[in-house]
């Protein structure tokens, strides 16, 4: 039996841009990938702090420090300035799970990490 637990997250980034005209995904500079464990193309789950939403989506590297952009249909799911934590979950078995702690990264509202 494997337990689905809390791999990595960031809490409370900023969402710096929006591209409807993308096929998809979620931009996160390279900088709060490697703070977080997150690789690109990693399924993620992302929570919108101002209304509730969450989707689903994949990881892409943003070009520049700081971005996290909501492409495709997430671009619909969240505007410029909404908080949202990102969260990618990992399968431990029981033993591996008693062991786990999660990385996660607290954001302020430029993205810079705080905690």
């Amino acid at each position: 039996m494997l337990i689905t637990m809390l791999k990595c997250k960031l809490h409370r980034a900023a969402v710096t841009e929006g591209c409807v005209d993308y096929p998809g995904s979620i931009a996160i500079s390279r900088e709060l990938l490697d703070a977080a464990g997150l690789l690109p193309y990693e399924k993620v789950l992302v929570a919108n702090l101002r209304d509730g939403a969450r989707f689903e989506t994949y990881v892409i590297i943003a070009d520049a420090p700081g971005q996290i952009v909501l492409n495709g249909a997430a671009a619909h799911l969240g505007k410029v300035g909404d908080r949202v934590i990102i969260m990618s979950f990992c399968d431990l078995t029981p033993e591996e799970a008693q062991q786990h702690h999660p990385r996660i990264v607290v954001l302020d509202e430029q993205n810079r990490i705080i905690g």
